[in-house]
């Protein structure tokens, strides 16, 4: 699940560049809540992103402990 929310917290960062590019065309339009919704999206996927990191590393400690078969590696060493 990890990639997924990097890519989402990506996608909306990449939204937010672009639409400040437009920043004059949306406010001319009314348009502007746009960009907080592009800094919404990232802000809110903070707390997800860690959320589901500290997960996955408690779910990989338990399962080391209950199947000794199972190791537990570095990830930046993949």
């Amino acid at each position: 699940m990890v990639p997924f929310a990097v890519g989402g917290m990506a996608a909306f960062g990449l939204a937010g560049v672009v639409l400040l590019l437009f920043r004059g065309w949306l406010a001319a339009h009314g348009h502007t809540h746009w960009l907080w919704i592009c800094v919404a999206g990232v802000l809110i996927g903070v707390p997800g992103l860690i959320t589901m990191i500290v997960h996955d590393a408690n779910r990989r400690r338990r399962r080391a402990l209950s199947h000794g078969e199972f190791r537990v590696t570095d990830q930046a060493t993949r």
